[in-house]
């Protein structure tokens, strides 16, 4: 079994990893099933929201060796580079791309790639106490999963190095400061933290998020005039939705717009 619940109610898509008692650690089928999942979402006109979330104690301990190294046959040489791209590489590529907004609930342990997709996402909002872990040179190897890309985009490099050249975790809080995560709150008030924020969103203009979303992952790499380019774009496009046209009813008539993600 993967140990991966996907459902789907009121427009969210949720992903939830549960296998508590390996510390969600994600098998290979996990991986795929999340892409599969992530792939199908991104043309589904129904959905609004994807909630990524653990159950249990720890959001997500990364991925499962023990079990991709079980049995007694060798892979080929080459294995990991054959298939990093189309698993674990595709899947927070995905996270980055689809253009509905990705909300990811940690508690507990983030670490290795639980950690990449914590912050994949839109908004990691995470527990105060949890931790988030890039414990690859602690185990002799190096990064994956676009470490060495979102790491120094979100906290520096200075930062960054020393999670990555250090393997020092980092607490919830700390990770808020550092502009890590979204939001960091007590344990105690993570579920409700999480629920206010996804219902928010669920409620929101779903075009025009996406395509901001697009749009400032996009600008990362290029210069202001390809980002104004890509922005003349995006607002032909949602300036067309019935979203706008609700947006502008609503501002006139000095209301609450009500959005239908259309």
């Amino acid at each position: 079994m993967s140990g991966l619940e996907i459902t789907t109610e009121g427009g969210v898509l949720r992903l939830t990893i549960d296998r508590p008692e390996r510390k969600n650690s994600l098998p290979q089928d996990a991986v795929r099933e999340l892409v599969e999942a992530l792939e199908a979402a991104a043309t589904d006109d129904g959905l609004r929201v994807v909630l990524l979330s653990g159950r249990g104690d720890d959001f997500c301990s990364g991925a499962d060796w023990v079990a991709t190294n079980a049995g007694d046959a060798k892979p080929r040489t080459g294995s990991i580079q054959r298939r990093t791209p189309v698993q674990a590489h595709r899947l927070i590529a995905l996270l980055m791309e689809i253009q509905l907004p990705v909300v990811c609930a940690v508690r507990g342990w983030a670490a290795g790639l639980g950690c990449q997709l914590a912050l994949a996402s839109d908004f990691a909002v995470a527990a105060d106490d949890s931790r988030f872990w890039l414990p690859f040179v602690k185990r002799g190897f190096t990064a994956d999963s676009g470490s060495t890309w979102l790491l120094p985009r979100l906290v520096g490099v200075a930062r960054a190095k020393e999670m990555l050249l250090l393997g020092r975790p980092v607490n919830g809080a700390d990770a808020a400061a550092w502009g890590m995560i979204h939001r960091a709150v007590p344990a105690a008030d993570l579920d409700g933290a999480v629920d206010e924020l996804v219902a928010e969103l669920a409620a929101g203009p779903t075009v025009a998020i996406g395509l901001m979303k697009r749009g400032v992952n996009a600008a990362l790499d290029g210069g202001i005039v390809d980002a104004m380019e890509a922005e003349a774009m995006a607002l032909e496009l949602s300036s067309r939705t019935g979203d706008f046209r609700e947006g502008l009813a609503a501002f006139k008539e000095r209301r609450d717009p009500g959005f239908e993600g259309r």
